[in-house]
């Protein structure tokens, strides 16, 4: 490539991947120079600064229009902007998590976990602006490794690296086939760019190579399945969810199942909306699978609300909340109408808010008690009455009670299923029927906190990392809740989510 070519490209449009990029590096260079006895939080804070500049980068590049740059691999489109700012926010509090985290056994690696930290939110990032399906891959894969490496950072935990081999196990098993699904298109097409393919197969009439494609789209779902941790793909994220770290449990509930999201939306919608479903059928490929998709979400709904009955460990209890709320994301996608793609991106607004609340708490307790069990939540009220005020609040929104972000998710989503012809009254049922279910846990561990005697009087403290993480997410869990025009305003003002199929 000529450097006048080079240097013709509106390299700005990268300014928030480019500030996460230059900070992970410096902070590998400054890690590796300290001293060894040093405190490497100061580093935690540097990070978290760069991540407050990358997003206020993406603030200021919301009013641009949609533009695409290197062969338009890299796209900056309203959907990549939304979940850029996602992304971002939720980094930033999982920093502040990170900032307080004192295991019993101490982390002797502190100063990896902020550089890894940052190639994984740079794969994230990545993932919402590619239009290609090499760059998809690349930056997933740049998640992938680096969380694979942040689940087993407690090196001297027998949990943590059981966790670590776990997911790298599962992950492995994951790429191989979202690789191998891609490699279908890219035989069908002879492109690995977005928009080409979407060209190339919506004029695809040929029964066997339609068939081929079906195949393909299968394929992908199943390798993607294991990073959103839906049934029956889901069997690593209890124990990884347990093992890790608990701002990596943080990072990857939240920012990680975003990003798996993100390449399902970009991938699907893009590709396979394009491609008739059957000869020279009008009616889309996408549509055709909803039946499937549908199946699955039911099925996460399902699974993960009733096994999370019997948990005490609280790790795992939200590990399997965590996949019942990819089932309910699952319907938003399984209903395909008009309003999908903003429920869902709404839908991670409020879960970010309400579920990095809940793990902040979690994480203060399990560090005071060294202990995860239901149990040492048991007369909160008495020992700290802000922390169970504000863990009641998170509870209440993971619940889908009004007046919280999680029911106005829930709501926008249960009613996007019936926006379509035939609407999809099952699914809905399925939803409403398994968000009671949840009540049983989640009021389970609000009795503990509020109605359960304790032997410990001693108070609990609150860090300062972990406050600001609280109270930011206990304000936007009730703002949102009570004025969720709020969000929606916010970006409807530049542009709509839409114009990332243009």
């Amino acid at each position: 490539m000529k450097w006048e070519t080079l240097v013709q490209y509106k390299w700005g449009m990268m300014t928030p991947e480019f500030i996460i990029l230059g900070v992970a590096t410096i902070l590998s260079l400054i890690d590796l120079f300290m001293p060894r006895g040093k405190d490497r939080r100061l580093l935690a804070w540097f990070a978290f600064v760069g991540v407050a500049i990358a997003f206020v980068s993406v603030i200021g590049l919301l009013p641009a229009k949609t533009a695409s740059i290197l062969y338009d691999t890299f796209r900056l489109d309203a959907f990549a902007k939304a979940f850029k700012l996602l992304l971002l926010a939720g980094a930033a509090l999982v920093l502040l998590l990170a900032l307080d985290y004192k295991p019993k056994e101490g982390i002797k690696y502190r100063g990896e976990f902020y550089y890894l930290f940052l190639t994984a939110l740079l794969g994230a990032m990545m993932m919402t602006s590619s239009g290609d399906l090499i760059t998809l891959f690349v930056g997933l894969e740049l998640l992938s490794v680096s969380s694979y490496i942040l689940a087993g950072l407690r090196k001297t935990y027998r949990l943590s690296n059981e966790s670590a081999m776990k997911y790298v196990i599962n992950g492995g098993i994951s790429t191989a086939m979202t690789l191998f699904g891609m490699s279908y298109v890219f035989g069908l097409t002879g492109s690995t760019n977005l928009k080409k393919i979407a060209v190339q197969l919506s004029t695809l009439t040929d029964g066997g190579q339609q068939y081929l494609l079906a195949l393909a789209f299968l394929i992908l779902f199943v390798g993607l399945s294991f990073k959103l941790a839906s049934v029956p793909f889901h069997m690593w994220a209890p124990d990884v969810y347990q093992g890790a770290p608990t701002p990596v449990t943080a990072f990857l509930s939240v920012v990680s199942k975003t990003a798996g999201f993100v390449i399902v939306l970009r991938l699907f919608i893009t590709i396979f909306a394009a491609a008739p479903s059957h000869g020279k059928d009008p009616s889309s490929m996408l549509l055709s699978m909803q039946d499937y998709i549908a199946f699955l979400a039911g099925a996460t709904m399902i699974i993960g609300n009733t096994i999370a009955l019997k948990q005490r460990n609280v790790k795992r209890l939200f590990a399997y909340s965590s996949i019942a709320h990819a089932g309910y994301v699952l319907v938003g996608f399984a209903a395909m109408s008009w309003v999908m793609v903003d429920s869902i991106w709404f839908y991670f607004v409020a879960y970010l808010l309400m579920n990095l609340g809940a793990f902040a708490i979690l994480q203060v307790i399990s560090d005071q008690s060294g202990s995860e069990d239901i149990s040492h939540f048991a007369g909160l009220y008495k020992r700290n009455p802000f922390m169970a005020m504000t863990m009641g609040i998170f509870l209440l929104s993971l619940a889908g009670i009004p007046g919280t972000a999680g029911f106005i998710g829930k709501v926008n989503i249960f009613l996007g299923a019936f926006m379509t012809e035939p609407a999809h009254y099952v699914l809905a049922a399925i939803m409403i029927a398994t968000t009671v279910v949840s009540y049983v846990y989640y009021f389970g561990l609000f009795t503990q906190i509020f109605f359960r005697a304790t032997a410990e009087h001693e108070p609990i403290k609150l860090p300062l990392g972990v406050t600001i993480v609280v109270i930011v997410c206990a304000v936007g869990t009730i703002l949102f809740g009570i004025i969720p025009s709020l969000a929606y305003n916010f970006l409807d003002q530049f542009q709509h989510f839409g114009d990332f199929l243009q």
